[in-house]
């Protein structure tokens, strides 16, 4: 069959069909690939929440949006953060205390790139329960932080 395995299959109360047995894909999906953005090349049962522990080069919307409210709501922590400062407050986070001392610009960079890139790895793990759970964790963390923050401008 010009270089393609086939067999004869019969299941119960199916007639005698040929099915092709050569593999598909000569390699695993790679983490990246120019399928990640622009939607994936799987449609069938492995794809989203069901393929656990697999690398899958699709993410759907609510994915996206989680990852951009937590970018979100870093970007106003660190504004709040600036703003606090600004008005006589205190770093209590002895990380984000460090970072200021590279000054404004180098606290907003580290920040934004450190989280950036946390994402990006979480989002390549999207399938994987510890990333799932990193990801709602981080979520609700900012969100409560930047509730806390809003408290404090009230005051």
């Amino acid at each position: 069959m010009s270089g393609i395995e086939a067999e004869t299959v019969a299941g119960p109360g199916m007639g005698a069909e040929r099915r092709d047995v050569h593999e598909r894909r000569s390699r695993p999906t790679p983490r990246f690939s120019r399928y990640s953005l622009l939607g994936g090349r799987r449609m069938g049962p492995r794809r989203g929440e069901e393929a656990e522990g697999l690398f899958v080069d699709a993410y759907g919307l609510r994915w996206w949006l989680l990852i951009l409210w937590i970018a979100a709501m870093n970007c106003l922590d660190t504004y709040f953060t600036l703003l606090h400062l600004q008005a006589g407050g205190a770093e209590i986070n002895p990380v984000a205390d460090e970072l200021l001392r590279s000054g404004r610009l180098g606290f907003v960079l580290s920040k934004t790139i450190l989280i950036g890139v946390a994402l990006v790895v979480l989002t390549i793990h999207k399938n994987f329960t510890l990333a799932r759970l990193g990801v709602y964790a981080a979520a609700s963390v900012y969100t409560l932080l930047v509730g806390y923050h809003l408290t404090l401008l009230d005051r």
